[in-house]
């Protein structure tokens, strides 16, 4: 029998796509014992030097074949103190569910001569890769291990990440086996602390498990913050000038420089001093041309951003579509940092599949006919994957309606960076008035461009400006004070979150959505349909959705009486706030770079949480007082 290469990749349906385009058509299929979605797919394929022609055994696992727990004697609730959880031994085996899986890998090692990993390119699916490695050494010790490095399964791609592996990250593996095991002991230390010493308060409290977690805490933290800046949110009383001139059939309005005050007797002043003077004069006025940039690369953040703003889902449904999109090859692959497209990738091309749908084909026409523009370039590089594009056509009409919606954001956000930016042409018109000054400011859209395609955007004329002279001097129809009272700032909506977690390191732009979901899991969170103020109570839908409107958050009493009890204990850094997983998250960079151990990341950190953990423990009736004060006082 012939040396064959085995090839794992990471899904089911990515195992599927690639064998259709490396076997061209000729692919034998045969089941796996014990799983009925891992299927195996027999076909040749020429690789190219050393390999050469060579038969090919593709198949997949199910996202991560092993689990990592403590060691049997520390896995009950009651088997040793929680602190202890900081140093137990902990053991890496084979998730059961996936022992099959597993041993198909093994099996299919010992009569291949080089393994190739097709995981995800970014740290989790180096992570899966070494995991992949493992199993297939364990049945043939001698395999040559390679991995494919591709962002999409379009078949030209496929196949050129095929001709052109890489070597396997063990720095990314190193990363991501250190957030575990952090994961692994803080989680549970915390949770079996909390869950343990809380129970004995009775009520609800004594049947839940009231869960810890270094993104989740922080991301909760993030609403309770809003939370009481709306709740505590004292309204100011504020008096403004303003000033309206009637011209050519058009009130024109001129907006005080000075904003607002908030001392009634010094706006009636100044505005005595305007009266006083009776007359207006034109002191500036200014036609100049203005642009409205077209869109960024489109990135996981913006795309979780805008899905939940634009698309009415929220950021874990819009990534689960998108990862459904990418597997099916209709997009590139969703889970990217960039925002800026490699100079080498044919733009053209991609516009031109775009170029035979009913509704954005006339505008990719447009853009193939002389209008295209290489996309601006952002700050981001992530240096494995390119922003999400499409990278197939498909009829919208095919598509699930959630499907369709992402799919049709996906395309237009990237003809948009492909096209002109708007242009316009903006006149501003100064006025003194006393000792004040005044402006007014007009916008006419000259070339929408951009905006044609990109239905998301709004910018749009103003009413036009009547014709001014520099230094004229006119009485203008009215001048009023006006009064005013500042408002609250409305609850946290999603995007507003991703923003604060994306800014502060919060996890990783491919697991944001997932500690936004686990924090409404837990009912630690409430949401309800965004009303765009603040105040109105804490009623909401408890861990779930809501209709389809961009969602709010609102703490329930006991996710806001955890966040208050620890910011209370007075622990250095809050378990609420975002600095210790914010570290985290730059020391795992550092284990990437190369500048620091998997070991170093691991000891510090975890020293760092021991002494909240220590302090926590000596202040747990803080932690109590907090829960009678919203979870009981609530009741009574």
């Amino acid at each position: 029998m012939a040396p064959k290469i085995l090839c794992v990749a990471e899904k089911p349906a990515i195992a599927k796509a690639v064998s259709q385009h490396l076997g061209g058509g000729t692919v034998n299929v045969r089941n796996v014992t014990g799983n009925l979605y891992v299927k195996n797919y027999e076909f040749n394929f020429s690789f190219g030097p050393p390999w050469g022609n060579c038969p090919v055994i593709m198949t997949s696992v199910i996202g991560h074949l092993n689990g990592l727990d403590f060691a049997p004697q520390y896995r009950g609730w009651q088997s040793c103190r929680p602190g202890q959880l900081f140093d137990a031994a902990v053991l890496e085996t084979v998730d059961s569910e996936k022992k099959a899986i597993a041993d198909n890998i093994t099996k299919q090692a010992r009569f291949a001569r080089a393994l190739f990993i097709w995981t995800d390119c970014d740290r989790e699916g180096e992570h899966i890769g070494a995991e992949v490695r493992k199993a297939a050494q364990d049945g043939n010790s001698r395999l040559e291990v390679k991995r494919a490095k591709f962002s999409n399964t379009e078949r030209a791609h496929v196949i050129r990440a095929a001709l052109n592996p890489i070597n396997l990250d063990d720095r990314q593996v190193n990363a991501v086996a250190g957030r575990i095991e952090l994961d692994l002991r803080l989680g549970a230390a915390f949770t079996r602390f909390q869950t343990l010493s809380l129970r004995t308060m009775g009520g609800d409290l004594v049947d839940r498990v009231i869960s810890y977690g270094s993104c989740q805490f922080p991301t909760l933290g993030f609403v309770v913050d809003r939370y009481f800046r709306v709740k505590n949110f004292v309204p100011e009383k504020f008096w403004t000038i303003k000033v309206v001139h009637h011209r050519q059939d058009i009130d024109v309005t001129f907006l005080w420089r000075r904003h607002r005050l908030f001392d009634r007797m010094a706006v009636v002043v100044f505005f005595e001093r305007c009266l006083h003077t009776r007359n207006a004069r034109v002191s500036k006025l200014q036609k100049r041309p203005t642009s409205n940039w077209r869109p960024l690369p489109l990135t996981t953040v913006e795309l979780q951003k805008l899905g939940s703003r634009f698309l009415r889902m929220d950021s874990q449904r819009v990534m689960k579509v998108a990862e459904d999109l990418y597997t099916k090859g209709w997009i590139s692959y969703p889970r990217t940092e960039t925002d800026q497209f490699d100079k080498g990738i044919d733009l053209k091309a991609l516009i031109e599949k775009q170029a035979q749908d009913r509704n954005w084909g006339p505008y990719a026409h447009g853009l193939l006919d002389g209008a295209f523009r290489h996309p601006r370039g952002g700050r981001n590089n992530d240096q494995a994957h390119p922003p999400i594009h499409p990278v197939n056509y498909v009829n919208p009409t095919s598509l699930g309606d959630e499907e369709r919606r992402v799919y049709e954001f996906v395309v237009r956000r990237f003809l948009a960076c492909c096209s002109e930016d708007a242009k316009g042409e903006k006149t501003t018109i100064e006025i003194d008035y006393g000792d004040e000054v005044f402006h007014a400011e007009g916008l006419i859209v000259l070339e929408r461009n951009y905006l044609d395609v990109y239905v998301y955007a709004k910018w749009e004329s103003s009413q036009q400006l009547p014709e001014f002279t520099l230094g004229e001097v006119f009485e203008p129809t009215e001048a009023t004070i006006v009064d005013g009272e500042t408002g609250p700032p409305g609850y946290i909506t999603e995007p507003e979150l991703i923003a604060l977690m994306d800014a502060n390191g919060i996890g990783t732009d491919a697991t944001m959505a997932e500690h936004i979901a686990k924090i409404k899991e837990r009912d630690y969170v409430m949401t309800r349909p965004h009303s765009g103020g603040g105040r109105g109570g804490q009623g909401g839908t408890r861990g779930g959705r809501s209709g389809g409107a961009m969602l709010e958050f609102i703490p329930t009493t006991l996710g806001t009486a955890l966040i208050e009890g620890y910011d209370n204990i007075g622990l250095h850094t809050s378990l609420g706030k975002p600095f210790l997983r914010k570290e985290m998250e730059l020391k795992m960079k550092e284990i990437c770079a190369g500048t620091r151990s998997r070991n170093e990341f691991v000891q510090e950190t975890l020293e760092q949480y021991r002494e909240a953990f220590v302090r926590s423990q000596q202040q747990v009736e803080v932690l109590k007082a907090a829960c009678r004060k919203y979870c009981f006082g609530a009741q009574g």
